[in-house]
C-alpha cells in the first residue's frame, strides 16, 4: 500500500459564527475516506487564539503545517469581493514551504460563490511558486444550501465538481512530491 499524503484543509475566516466550519465539515465527511490522503486543519483561529495564549510561535506552527502538507485545498469566504485579512496573515506567514505544491479552491459566498476571492488567491499562490489548480468548488449562496444540521440539501450537486477537483489535485500532489524529491526546489528557485 501506498503511504498516504498530507492534504492541509485552510480555513480562510477567523469570524465568530463563521460559515466556513459548515463548509469544512461537509468537506471533510466526503474526504473522510480517502486513500490518498490524511487530512490536517490549518485553522487561522489557532494563530488568533495562540497570541493570547504562551504557547508556540504562530509562524512557527504555521510554517511546519505547511511544510508538513503534500497539497492544500483552501476554503474561502468572499468579503466585499476578496478573501479575508486572516487568511492573507496566515498565507503571508510563510515562504519557502508552499513551494511546488498544489492548491485547490472550495469557495463560498453570496452570487458568485466566492470566485472573485479565488482569482485573487491564485495571484498570490503564484507569487509563492505554488501551483493552483483551475477546478474548483464554488457554493453561490450557501447558507441556503444547508440544513440546520449541516447537511447538504443535494449532495449530488457537489460530488462531481469535488471529485473532478480531487482527481486533479491527487495528480499534482504525487507529481510535485516526486519532482521535489529528484529536485529539491529550492536548487532552482532563486
Amino acid at each position: 500500500m501506498t503511504e498516504k499524503m498530507t492534504l492541509a484543509l485552510i480555513y480562510g475566516s477567523a469570524r465568530q459564527g463563521r460559515f466556513c466550519d459548515t463548509v469544512a465539515s461537509w468537506l471533510i465527511r466526503e474526504l473522510s475516506t480517502s486513500d490518498v490522503f490524511s487530512l490536517t486543519i490549518i485553522d487561522p483561529l489557532r494563530l488568533k487564539n495562540s497570541r493570547s495564549e504562551k504557547s508556540a510561535d504562530p509562524a512557527e506552527w504555521m510554517e511546519r503545517k505547511v511544510a508538513e502538507a503534500d497539497a492544500f485545498i483552501v476554503i474561502t469566504p468572499e468579503y466585499n469581493h476578496g478573501y479575508p485579512a486572516a487568511l492573507k496573515e496566515m498565507i503571508d506567514a510563510v515562504y519557502e514551504p508552499w513551494h511546488a505544491k498544489p492548491v485547490a479552491f472550495v469557495s463560498y459566498g453570496g452570487a458568485s460563490g466566492g470566485i472573485r476571492a479565488v482569482e485573487q488567491l491564485r495571484q498570490v499562490f503564484g507569487e509563492l511558486h505554488a501551483v493552483t489548480l483551475r477546478d474548483g468548488v464554488a457554493l453561490p449562496k450557501a447558507w441556503s444550501k444547508f440544513d440546520a444540521a449541516g447537511n447538504l440539501y443535494k449532495p449530488e450537486e457537489l460530488r462531481a465538481p469535488l471529485f473532478l477537483m480531487m482527481d486533479r489535485l491527487t495528480w499534482w500532489a504525487r507529481t510535485l512530491k516526486y519532482a521535489r524529491k529528484a529536485t529539491p526546489y529550492s536548487e532552482i528557485a532563486a
